[in-house]
């Protein structure tokens, strides 16, 4: 059942008071290397991401000084990522393009940030959150889940339910929207076995199991 519009302002209204300013929790140091650690996140976890990337981001904070780096050495930093093979001639690929195409600087519309090789609409509507404060939402497997578990969006795809939430989320929590439904379908809406006795928005949930 869809959440009515009373119920999701309250849904956000909650979730605001538990977490005012939240965060991506993937660490980086400049939109550059944000997106270097968005495109290796894909199929991992941002935990396994940091702990590469915290030594990387050491070597590496610009396009240049990655091809500088070259894709050998590269691997090395990344090889307890998943597919970090196919990741690592992204990356490289990508800071060609950046280097060449825009002089270092990193795109700052999702068209532009999608030609990028690695990075699909998802990757580029963190950037576009995180580092351009766009109210944009990258629909995840968290965000898809929570959307749609709880009636707040439904959708069979993630672009479906990206234009579901995008049309639903009232504007004044739209810049932070993206980081409550990650954060939330994380930590207590979980797949296999959501906290629902812990969970701040439950009264508001269209859960049946809850």
């Amino acid at each position: 059942m869809p959440m009515k519009t009373k119920d999701i302002y309250e849904f956000f209204s909650r979730l605001q008071k538990d977490n005012p300013e939240p965060k991506s929790e993937l660490e980086y140091i400049n939109v550059y290397t944000l997106l270097v650690a968005v495109t290796l996140s894909a199929q991992s976890t941002d935990t396994v991401v940091n702990k590469a990337t915290r030594t990387l981001f050491q070597a590496v904070d610009t396009p240049q000084k990655m091809l500088d780096m070259g894709i050998n050495n590269l691997k090395e930093y990344i090889k307890t990522i998943g597919l970090y093979n196919n990741k690592a001639k992204n990356i490289i690929a990508a800071a060609e393009m950046l280097v060449q195409d825009y002089n270092g600087n990193i795109p700052t519309t999702r068209e532009e940030l999608i030609k990028l090789p690695g990075v699909g609409r998802k990757t580029a509507n963190v950037i576009l959150n995180v580092a351009f404060k766009q109210p944009t939402i990258a629909v995840d497997t968290h965000i898809f889940r929570v959307a749609n578990r709880t009636g707040l969006a439904s959708g069979k795809t993630p672009v479906a339910v990206e234009q579901a939430l995008i049309k639903v989320v009232p504007e004044e929590f739209a810049l932070h929207a993206h980081h409550w439904l990650v954060l939330h379908g994380r930590y207590i809406c979980k797949a296999r076995k959501p906290e629902c006795a812990n969970c701040p928005v439950r009264a508001l949930c269209a859960f049946e199991e809850k």
